[in-house]
Order: C-alpha cells, then structure tokens, then sequence
C-alpha cells in the first residue's frame, strides 16, 4: 500500500526550477531517506508531501488521496495521520515542553484537560525524556533534548506517517545515534512509515531501508542503501566517500 505517492512533481520560484517531474511512492513501513546535493529541493519535497507548499505542477498524493482531495473535515482527518519533526525542533519558545506537546491535542479539540495530560505524558515516555521536562521551557533543553520535545509533539495524534528535515543535525555523534535508534525503535513499536531529509552518512545507513537520491532536479534513484552504493555518479561518489575505502561489504555497524 502506498502512503505517499508523487506524480510528475515540478517546482519553480520565478526562474529558479527545483523539481522537474519527480515521481517517487513511499510504501507502508517504509524507512525512507531522501539525499541529495544543497538545493536539489530536499526539503521542499518534504514540505510539499506536508501541505505545507504548493508544487508548479503534478500531484501529491496521501493515503491515495490528493491533499486537496475532499470536504474539509476529511482534509483535516487527513493531516492527522501524519506529524513533522522540523530540523531545529520549531517548539514554540514562549510554550513550555509541556505545552508545545498538548498544542495539537488541543487544536484538535474534543477532550478535557486530564486526557491531554495523559497524551502528553505518554509522548514524552515514547521519546525517553523525564515527565520534569514537561514544565521546561525550550531555552532549558539541550540539542538533543529540543529534538526529543519536538518527536513528541509530532507523534501527539498518533499518525501514521513520520516526516524528519535533517533529524540528527546539530548532534554530537552519540546523541545523533541515541536519536536514530529510538526513530527505529519507534518505527518498530507503531508501525509508523518514516520519509526523512539527511546529510548524515552514518544515520541513513543506521535507518534507512531505502534511499531516493535527488539530482538534476529529479529522483536519479530509489533503492537499497546497498544498490545505490553501486550508482556510478557524481554525487553518490562524494556521499558515501566515507565508505568506498573498504572492500568488504557494509558490516552490521555501518547499517
């Protein structure tokens, strides 16, 4: 079943073209990695599957649906079933951790203020932070402390799909896979489908069960990280550098 599918995508600011007819579908459960060069429209993508941006022209389609597709309260049902983690978390600064958690689970209505209490408790046990840091402010947190927060508050309605802008950007090596494996873990636990932008060799590598290498404002390809290794091009070859000096095959660790 398709969670996502991307139909003949262009994008263009004025005279600038980002995307020229991206066609990519992200399937149930799937670990997906996006890459690419700086401003091959990574993250644009990412914004577009999010409602959050327009393409020129094509489709963007959820849950086999385009995001315009229906009345208003099926649009609104639609954007439930999916949460987005920002690349610098994006709490609201002047809320509380606990409050930038129960934002949504209040827009949403419907339930008193002891259910929220519960949600939002629940969510900061799913990302491994303390229930006292729901009474910080988002200036009180660490680096990986503001991207746990904002997993929270991504997962608060229990979507389905996951999207992450450069998940592990800003952390030190040991919080960057502390981070990546509760992403999995959590991946495993919900059953969540995971489309994310990295820079990060090591992260894609731990995560991702497939990869979507963007270039030439297009999707060049879209497979295992293991097959698109073997892609002779320019920017594979940079992107992986890292790992082309060892002639075995990737080990556990490097997964």
């Amino acid at each position: 079943m398709s969670v996502v599918d991307i139909v003949d995508v262009k994008t263009s600011f004025g005279r600038l073209q980002v995307h020229d007819g991206i066609n990519l579908s992200v399937k149930q459960g799937d670990l997906l990695a996006l890459v690419g060069g700086s401003g091959e429209g990574k993250t644009t993508l990412l914004r577009h599957i999010a409602g959050l941006s327009a393409p020129t022209s094509g489709e963007v389609r959820l849950f086999g649906e385009r995001y315009d597709q229906g009345s208003y309260r099926e649009r609104r049902l639609r954007r439930q079933r999916f949460g987005m983690l920002f690349q610098h978390g994006a709490l609201f600064s002047a809320l509380t951790v606990y409050d930038n958690i129960a934002f949504p689970l209040r827009e949403l209505g419907g339930l008193h203020e002891d259910e929220v209490e519960t949600l939002v408790m629940s969510r900061l046990a799913l990302v491994e932070l303390d229930p006292h840091t729901a009474r910080q402010m988002p200036a009180q947190l660490s680096g990986g402390m503001i991207k746990r927060a904002a997993l929270a508050r991504a997962l608060a309605l229990e979507p389905e799909l996951l999207l992450l802008d450069e998940p592990t950007a800003g952390l030190d090596p040991d919080r960057s896979a502390g981070f990546v494996s509760l992403v999995r873990s959590l991946h495993d636990s919900l059953g969540l489908t995971v489309v994310f932008v990295t820079h990060d060799v090591d992260s894609l590598l731990a995560l991702a069960n497939r990869v979507a290498v963007m270039a030439d404002r297009r999707i060049l390809a879209c497979d295992t990280p293991e097959e698109i290794m073997c892609l002779d091009h320019a920017f594979i070859d940079t992107f992986f550098r890292s790992l082309r000096q060892y002639d075995e095959p990737m080990t556990p660790w490097m997964r």
